[in-house]
């Protein structure tokens, strides 16, 4: 979206296409602790009030929008979508990241990748976050305030690795226990729904049941580059390959965000990441 912003005021003519809502993965977010002007922000909040602005400027947006076919090699880029096709000279794309699933899968509608989205059915029960990491810790601490009774922590490593303070903050509610070198084994459900969880320790093999309501993950996230991973260059994880200008290995290919290779990920290095993105295609258009 801020890339959508900076274009249209440079009187580009351009379309947002979005696969599913605009804001992305600060829409789950809760409570938006870092962004410079917002003290204590929600994230769908802030998404919105970006929203507003994409929307005064008239800019399309397309949600929910599925992208069939790309053709970015020539000096008119293709995009064919399941409504329309597009003939472009440039193209952002800011893809982002998607939370890493269970591996191997298991079939069950009480297992979830968003706190916010889906904690609230959960309210007076019992559930098992996977994950040691900050993010988990803080839907960890989310779940407990929205009425969650007891959670139960999985990881699979030695030790959690989110911050002490995130550790001390969740534990110290007495709501909730942590345990590690486990991982989650298997399930168990009744009438289609979640009775407990098994699950192994990684040492020694054995196994124990925990009764659970839900299931939530937080183990990581993955670059969202599938539709483009033959057409412009990605790092070995899948990360998009762009210069200081956000150019990526194609002419008239620009990205930015969570897509790319980078050190740090924040809502903040997204968004510089969008505005010069737009001033980069701006300039490529102009010459």
């Amino acid at each position: 979206m801020t890339a959508a912003i900076y274009a249209a005021q440079a009187n580009i003519n351009t379309i947002l296409l979005e696969e599913s809502t605009t804001g992305g993965l600060v829409n789950s977010t809760n409570l938006v602790l870092n962004f410079p002007s917002k003290k204590a922000v929600n994230g769908m909040s802030l998404m919105a009030e970006v929203r507003e602005q994409v929307d005064a400027l008239n800019v399309p947006v397309e949600e929910i929008c599925e992208i069939e076919h790309l053709d970015l090699t020539g000096g008119v880029k293709i995009i064919e979508t399941d409504e329309a096709v597009y003939e472009v000279r440039a193209v952002i794309l800011a893809t982002g990241r998607k939370p890493i699933e269970l591996d191997p899968p298991m079939d069950c509608d009480q297992i979830h990748y968003c706190s916010i989205c889906d904690g609230g059915v959960y309210e007076g029960k019992r559930v098992v976050v996977v994950g040691g990491g900050n993010s988990a810790f803080d839907e960890s601490i989310y779940l407990l305030n929205i009425g969650i009774r007891h959670i139960t922590m999985l990881e699979i490593m030695d030790d959690f690795i989110a911050a002490k303070t995130s550790q001390d903050n969740l534990f110290s509610t007495g709501k909730a226990v942590g345990k590690t070198g486990v991982k989650l084994a298997g399930i168990h459900q009744e009438d289609g729904r979640l009775k407990f969880v098994v699950v192994e320790h990684c040492k020694t093999g054995e196994k124990e049941q925990i009764d659970a309501d839900g299931i939530f993950v937080f183990i990581g996230q993955k670059p969202s580059s599938r539709l483009f991973a033959n057409h412009v260059n990605l790092d070995p994880q899948g990360y998009i390959l762009a210069d200081a200008d956000m150019k990526t290995s194609v002419k008239g290919v620009f990205s930015a965000g969570d897509i790319n290779q980078k050190t740090f990920r924040q809502i903040t290095t997204a968004m510089s990441d969008g505005t010069i993105a737009a001033l980069s295609a701006e300039r490529y258009l102009r010459i």
